[in-house]
């Protein structure tokens, strides 16, 4: 299967509406609110990164990075996610692809550095490791982990966007 990512395009904002409903419909440890996260950071200009992955023209995937508050002011860090794949590609590298994708553009436009909330043994393969006083409050440690690119690592809790309150 041969896929393509590339940076989001305005036609493609109802697939990726309809692809990360699809992606986290089943998802356990989600309210679903999902792709109204992606709407609401996109009408705050606060898509970092957003990139679709595409095969044979169809949107298959979708990644979105936005910034991050750190309570010890850390500067230039950012969140990953959701990162969404059609139910029917999961698990044939799509979200690999998307998830080094964004991670080069991410570091390539200078940032400090990335978390992200999710699951550990995924995550860990690009880089992303638990921090010791890095947390995100009300979440399990185990899940919510940081990849620096090249500095040293923030201590203190990480605020993600206001739009991950968004429920519609």
């Amino acid at each position: 299967m041969e896929i393509l990512i590339r940076d989001e395009h305005q036609g493609d904002v109802e697939g990726i509406h309809r692809i990360t409903a699809s992606a986290f419909r089943d998802a356990p440890h989600t309210d679903h609110t999902e792709q109204f996260i992606v709407q609401a950071l996109r009408r705050a200009g606060a898509l970092v990164v957003s990139q679709v992955a595409t095969s044979k023209g169809e949107v298959i995937g979708h990644v979105a990075i936005s910034p991050v508050g750190i309570s010890d002011g850390s500067c230039n860090w950012f969140g990953l996610g959701p990162i969404s794949v059609l139910p029917e590609y999961q698990g044939r590298g799509v979200g690999s692809r998307l998830m080094e994708s964004a991670l080069t553009e991410l570091e390539a436009k200078g940032a400090a550095g990335c978390v992200v909330l999710g699951d550990p043994d995924f995550y860990g393969r690009f880089g992303f490791r638990v921090v010791a006083g890095l947390v995100l409050p009300g979440v399990p440690a185990a899940y919510f982990q940081a990849l620096s690119f090249g500095g040293d690592l923030p201590q203190g809790e990480v605020a993600y966007h206001e739009a991950f309150a968004a429920q519609a």
